[in-house]
């Protein structure tokens, strides 16, 4: 098997605050959280690596993604650091050569109460939405995935997204990081969460990609909610976008690489 990692910080055990999650938000935690999800991807790469995967590649998917710390990772995997550019953004380097995609830190969406860090892509969003759902990071991504055929067979993050993970990839398996209260969180202890990766990831490679395929629509209907309305107007002379409040753009296609190319305009 040939596994991509697609690994985030907002639901990495016990993270609860923004200025933990960037050196530039003057976090005195982030070197903390920053290891921490280091260890994450490690022991979930362990996991992949002793079920029979062959070859991992991480994408480190969060902020500025230079946050993994590239040599606390087994020796056996790959890592993709900074953005190219390109608008598959969060999977970017993906296509049909894996066998699977995976993911690490992921949280809840924009506008929901599982998780005190929850967003969509960035901060000035307010809310995305795709056919009336509202977006998360993993749904978008995992759309990526539907589009070239490769089962989306794992997710480790806030119990809220874990909760509704298999709407979308009905066998995938889950890893509960943490559990959202107001701006808090409880999460287990690091280290069981750790155990937890390594094991959910081992099953999740064993059992392959079976039920896990994601069914990607044949339309696509999208709104962007911006935070401030300015930002709203000026994304609503994208080609093929319109205005339909102060705050929020919409657009639609059949084909959802143009959505992705909006998406990597308007966010």
């Amino acid at each position: 098997m040939r596994l991509f990692i697609s690994a985030d910080i907002e639901g990495t055990t016990g993270i609860s605050h923004w200025d933990e999650t960037d050196y530039d938000r003057g976090g005195r935690w982030y070197d903390y959280f920053r290891e921490l999800m280091t260890a994450e991807v490690s022991e979930a790469c362990k996991g992949a690596h002793d079920a029979g995967a062959e070859y991992i590649h991480v994408k480190d998917a969060h902020d500025l993604a230079r946050n993994i710390i590239p040599t606390a990772l087994p020796n056996y995997v790959s890592i993709n650091r900074n953005w190219s550019g390109h608008p598959f953004c969060m999977v970017a380097g993906l296509d049909e050569g894996f066998d699977a995609l995976a993911y690490t830190g992921y949280h809840s969406p924009a506008h929901s109460t599982s998780n005190p860090l929850a967003h969509t892509l960035n901060t000035h969003l307010e809310e995305i939405t795709i056919n009336g759902k509202r977006a998360s990071e993993y749904m978008i991504h995992s759309y990526i995935a539907a589009m070239l055929g490769i089962p989306v067979i794992f997710l480790a993050g806030d119990k809220g997204l874990c909760e509704t993970a298999r709407e979308l990839s009905p066998g995938i398996v889950t890893v509960a990081t943490n559990i959202g209260i107001g701006a808090g969180v409880t999460s287990p202890h690091p280290t069981v969460t750790q155990e937890m990766l390594y094991d959910g990831m081992k099953s999740a490679v064993l059992k392959g990609g079976d039920n896990c395929f994601v069914k990607l629509p044949s339309s696509f209907d999208v709104s962007i909610k911006y935070t401030v309305h300015h930002r709203a107007y000026k994304n609503s002379f994208y080609p093929g976008a319109s205005l339909i409040g102060d705050k929020t753009v919409a657009y639609a296609s059949n084909d959802y690489m143009e959505i992705l190319r909006f998406f990597h305009f308007t966010t």
